[in-house]
């Protein structure tokens, strides 16, 4: 009988308990500012983006497109996003982050990314390009 548990050695367990380890200490500053984790999400999403449609927002925020919908909405009323016409599409809603969500969630982009770099030390560079172009290259199966 082996002496590692399978979860030790399986890659979404292994992935599930990074992002937790990197979340857990992160999600204080998210919510010192006035933010739940998916409104975070959203913010970080749509700060230098050009503006998604709701479907893809909530692609891209791992969420439900109904969750995001109503999020979108509550959002709107906070100011933190805006609602455009799509000019290719006019049955489409394009959002993007408004100048006071951006304001809202810059200094949490710096802050994630100064816990990003404490997360990653022990890494060297090397390792940490590789572990990133390694995860996109699956987030994109």
């Amino acid at each position: 009988m082996s002496d590692a548990r399978f979860v030790d050695g399986y890659l979404g367990y292994l992935l599930g308990q990074a992002n937790h380890a990197l979340y857990k200490d992160f999600d204080a500053h998210v919510r010192a500012a006035g933010l739940s984790s998916i409104e975070w999400r959203v913010l970080a999403t749509l700060h230098d983006s050009e503006p998604l449609t709701v479907s893809q927002l909530a692609h891209e925020v791992l969420a439900k497109q109904p969750t995001v919908t109503k999020l979108v909405q509550r959002m709107v009323e906070q100011g933190w996003v805006t609602l455009l016409a799509d000019a290719g599409d006019q049955r489409r809603t394009l959002v993007e982050a408004s100048p006071a969500g951006r304001r809202l969630v810059r200094p949490l982009l710096e802050k994630a990314r100064e816990h990003e770099s404490e997360m990653l030390r022990s890494l060297a560079a090397s390792e940490r390009t590789a572990l990133k172009k390694l995860l996109a290259k699956l987030a994109q199966r």
